[in-house]
């Protein structure tokens, strides 16, 4: 049995513990860390394909090289590369200059959509802790104000007036407040604070515009089937659409529910059945015993949409919706009712049965 295998400094042609046949890269590191950067990126070399060529029934030492042949684990320990005169100073070298090539390239831009991601969810917690300091704050001046007002509202009318008669007046209120009166110097404080909220409610906007842009351009049969924020959460969770196009539909159903799978392993408690998915209407509508089976069925159809746009298949979001909407049909005509939940026995509290008075069933001593 033929084995390939590829290191840093060559390519190899090995049966048992025996090379047949060998390809050694250039002694340039520059040269040797262009090999290895295309390596990395998932696709076979040129020096692969030349000394496998001919061989029957290979087998591959990587799953990267499945075009050539099967994978097979194989110990490639006894290849050494100062056996072939190359040097621990060329090898640091080439991964020197590897490291600056990787570093150096494009980002794609679901990459990107990850990262926007996250900073709106630090935008959304960082708005919510000032808000929630906003309201306590000018509560004691004008308590009255948050039931007019809610968020973005509530900061802008304070940034612009600070004091609660402007306020009165702008919304048109006929009301008397029972807050108390603030020092100048405390009310310009809480007008910065509100002013600093304004602003972040702005940079949540346009996150929130720029994550839509980059989905709907790059997740197209995702956005059809899921919508746009929920696509950029799922992205975000699997570390980007390449890897979220490799999970399995089982692992993108529960993307999100990390820590109840976990407990469910750990305590032997009931799995989950959902994760962030949770957030399509037809899941979190549905009832509680069809959702598994829905979320299930959704999950199927993302990872056929992640996989095609990955790969910059057809547009399939459509044909997509259908099929998953036809199946939610079918889920909820074949089981419209609960089921049912096993009855416990009548006796099943009772300590023992009728005997001699204490319990059990042993004769009575004579």
């Amino acid at each position: 049995m033929a084995v390939l295998v590829t290191k840093w400094f060559g390519t190899f042609l090995c049966e048992e513990n025996r090379i047949v046949r060998k390809i050694l890269f250039p002694k340039d590191a520059e040269r040797i860390a262009d090999k290895l950067a295309a390596m990395q990126r998932g696709g076979t070399i040129p020096e692969e394909a030349e000394v496998s060529a001919g061989t029957q029934k290979l087998m591959v030492s990587d799953r990267r090289q499945s075009p050539l042949g099967k994978p097979t684990l194989f110990d490639s320990s006894f290849i050494k590369a100062e056996d072939f005169g190359y040097g621990q100073d060329l090898m640091h070298e080439a991964m020197i200059r590897l490291g600056k090539i990787r570093t150096s390239e494009p980002i794609s831009r679901d990459r990107s959509a990850v990262q926007a991601v996250r900073s709106l969810d630090d935008l959304i917690e960082t708005c919510n802790l000032m808000n929630e300091r906003l309201h306590e704050w000018y509560g004691l001046h004008f308590p009255e104000l948050a039931d007019y007002a809610q968020d973005r509202k509530y900061a802008e009318l304070i940034a612009r007036y600070g004091e609660r008669d402007g306020i009165i007046e702008e919304l048109g209120l006929d009301i008397e407040s029972i807050g108390s009166e603030l020092e100048d110097e405390d009310m310009r404080s809480i007008m910065d604070l509100a002013d600093q909220l304004c602003m972040i409610y702005d940079n949540r906007e346009r996150t929130e515009e720029y994550i839509s842009g980059i989905i709907s351009s790059s997740c197209p049969n995702m956005c059809a089937l899921i919508g746009g924020p929920l696509t950029a959460r799922l992205i975000s969770m699997a570390g980007g659409l390449e890897r979220l196009a490799s999970l399995p539909s089982s692992t993108v159903q529960l993307l999100g529910a990390e820590k109840a799978m976990f407990r469910h392993l750990k305590s032997g408690k009931k799995p989950p059945k959902h994760g962030i998915i949770y957030q399509h209407p037809e899941v979190h509508r549905a009832p509680y015993w069809q959702r598994g089976n829905i979320a299930r069925a959704l999950a199927c159809k993302i990872s056929i949409a992640a996989k095609v746009d990955q790969y910059h298949g057809e547009f399939i979001g459509e044909q997509l919706t259908q099929q998953f909407a036809t199946r939610v049909e079918d889920i909820k005509r074949r089981y419209p009712d609960p089921p049912k939940r096993p009855q416990k026995p009548k006796n099943s509290n009772r300590r023992g049965r009728k005997g001699n008075g204490k319990g059990d069933n042993r004769p009575r001593s004579r």
